[in-house]
C-alpha cells in the first residue's frame, strides 16, 4: 500500500469506522482515539494490507480494540440504567432514531457489532466473520437472534414506529 492508497483510505473509510465505533461505544473521544489507533496500526502494517483489503483490515483492527476498551470499561463503571417508560406520550410524535438507538442499545456488544456491520455497512457474512473473529454459524445465529431481540423491542405498543 502506498502514501496515496493510505491517504485515500483515509478519505474513503473514516467516516464508515468512526460510526460503527461510536454507534456501540457512545463516546466520542474514545470513539476518536479507537479510530486513530486503527489507522496508525493500518499505517504501520501498509506494506503487508494488500490495497484491496485495507477497508476489512481497518474495521476488524477497531472492532477489537473496541472490544477490548468495552472490556476495560466494564471493570471499572457501572452499567447506564435504561428505565422501560414510553418512548413518547399520545400527543407526540415518535422519535425514530432515538426508537432505533435505544432498540440497539438493549442488545449486547457483540449482537450490536453484528447489526451494525451487517446491516448499517453492508458486510457479507463471511466478511463478518473475519472482522469479529467468529465462524459464520456464529455470525448468522447471533445475527438472527439480535433481529429476534430488535423486532420484540420494536412491536411493544410505547414503541411502534
Amino acid at each position: 500500500m502506498t502514501e496515496k492508497d493510505y491517504n485515500d483510505c483515509v478519505t474513503n473509510y473514516a467516516d464508515n469506522v468512526y460510526r460503527f465505533v461510536l454507534k456501540n461505544i457512545r463516546q466520542e473521544e474514545d470513539a476518536k482515539d479507537i479510530i486513530q489507533s486503527a489507522f496508525e496500526k493500518l499505517w504501520v502494517n501498509r506494506k503487508k494490507v494488500e490495497n484491496e483489503k485495507s477497508k476489512s483490515y481497518l474495521f476488524t483492527v477497531a472492532y477489537h480494540q473496541m472490544i477490548d476498551h468495552i472490556r476495560r470499561n466494564s471493570r471499572t463503571t457501572l452499567k447506564e440504567d435504561l428505565s422501560d417508560t414510553p418512548v413518547f406520550t399520545s400527543h407526540s410524535q415518535p422519535d425514530v432514531k432515538k426508537i432505533l438507538n435505544e432498540a440497539l442499545y438493549k442488545l449486547n456488544e457483540t449482537q450490536r457489532s453484528l447489526v451494525l456491520l451487517k446491516d448499517y455497512e453492508g458486510y457479507n457474512y463471511e466478511e463478518i466473520a473475519q472482522i469479529t473473529s467468529l465462524n459464520l454459524s456464529q455470525v448468522k445465529v447471533y445475527l438472527h437472534r439480535a433481529r429476534i431481540q430488535l423486532k420484540n423491542y420494536l412491536v411493544k405498543p410505547e414503541n411502534i414506529i
